[in-house]
Parts: C-alpha cells; sequence; structure tokens
C-alpha cells in the first residue's frame, strides 16, 4: 500500500514535462494555492469528464487563488492532443515514471470491478502557499468532484 498524504504534510516537489513542451515545478507555484489532480488516462471518458469540470471552474478557481494541475502517466504528446481536443486551459503534467504520482500515493493498488490492480488512484490534493497539504483526497469520482471540491473549499 503506498503511504497516503495527510494535511499538515510537505507536499513532495516535482518538476515534470507539461503538455505545453515546458516543464512545470511545484516551486513555480509557491506563494499560491494549488489543486493538483491525479488522473490514470488523457482521453478516457471519465478523465475527460474530470477534465472539463476543472476547465469550466478555473474562472472561478482562479478568482478565489487557486492554480489547476493535472497530473497523468501519459507522454507529454499524449497530454497536447488532450488539451487541443477538449480545450484544457490549465498545465497538464506528464509523470511517465510514476514517482511524483507514488509520492503523492496517488499511484498502487487499488479496486477496479472487483479486482485488485495497480494504477493510478484518482486523487486532488490542495496545497496551499507554503507548499503543505491543505486536503488530500483519495479514491475520489471522475462526476461530480469538482462540484464537491468547490462547496468543500467553500467557493459554492
Amino acid at each position: 500500500m503506498t503511504d497516503r498524504l495527510n494535511p499538515g504534510d510537505p507536499a513532495p516537489e516535482f518538476t515534470l514535462p507539461t503538455d505545453s513542451g515546458g516543464t512545470l515545478s511545484l516551486a513555480d507555484l509557491r506563494g499560491r494555492k494549488v489543486i493538483l489532480y491525479a488522473y490514470p488516462a488523457a482521453m478516457t471518458p471519465g478523465c475527460t469528464k474530470q477534465a472539463c469540470d476543472f476547465r469550466d471552474s478555473l474562472a472561478s478557481l482562479q478568482a478565489a487563488g487557486y492554480e489547476v494541475v493535472g497530473i497523468s502517466p501519459d507522454k507529454p504528446e499524449k497530454l497536447a492532443k488532450f488539451r487541443d481536443r477538449d480545450a484544457i486551459t490549465f498545465p497538464l503534467v506528464a509523470d511517465t515514471d510514476k514517482s511524483v504520482l507514488t509520492a503523492y500515493g496517488a499511484f498502487g493498488e487499488k479496486q477496479m470491478y472487483g479486482r485488485t490492480v495497480t494504477g493510478v488512484i484518482r486523487s486532488t490534493f490542495v496545497v496551499d502557499e507554503d507548499g503543505k497539504i491543505e486536503r488530500a483526497l483519495y479514491n475520489v469520482k471522475a462526476t461530480g468532484h469538482v462540484a464537491k471540491l468547490r462547496r468543500d473549499l467553500g467557493l459554492d
């Protein structure tokens, strides 16, 4: 079982390639609140729904001081296609070796259709301005999660 993060834990640092050909580091976002969400695979139905929900809420999340970053094990080229196909307007980062996903407790054993498999655990992390975990949400649903997160953050 992968170790899970708890509120108050330091958020694991990362520097990863992005959908736009650059890199993004958690340190680049210091001083801002960050919603980092982990999803299994770009361009699949559930992950598309979740990304579009974040896209559609982005303006109000940013108005409340939050930056959104999506992380998956996909290659940057696939993330670029995902971004272009679905007009994703926030950075998507590629963790192809799954080391960052593992550090966040978002890669490991999970239940899928009644079987235990190893893969990305759909998760969302809220990181505060100082780089500490404010919320660590594991096994979230693709549909309805952004609305629930907005309520939990007091934005609705």
